[in-house]
């Protein structure tokens, strides 16, 4: 199958945001029973460069929603970061 995309439809910005859009990954990360939610903002602060009331609102979002994307870019950006919430005991996931 061959597709044809003219140079107008280059700088049509409906095809650059689909195209953008499919690029574009977050990390999610999903509640459990084991960390605590001073450990949990701790690690969207220090791995995630959050501030405070993000990390808080991160963390009650996973708490009664059962998961929260709490970053988004490409797959290659992403996968440092969530190896790190992994590696502090975070069910973390690249969507």
């Amino acid at each position: 199958i061959k597709i044809l995309i003219k140079m107008n439809d280059l700088n049509n910005p409906d095809l650059k945001s689909k195209t953008k859009k499919h690029l574009t990954k977050s990390i999610v990360v999903y509640n459990d029973d084991h960390n605590s939610f001073d450990w949990v903002i701790s690690s969207f602060i220090d791995l995630l460069k959050h501030d405070l009331q993000q990390a808080e609102q991160c963390a009650h979002l996973i708490h009664f929603k059962g998961k929260c994307g709490v970053k988004s870019g490409s797959l290659k950006e992403l996968k440092p970061y969530k190896d790190g919430l992994i590696d502090r005991g975070l069910s973390a996931v690249i969507e």
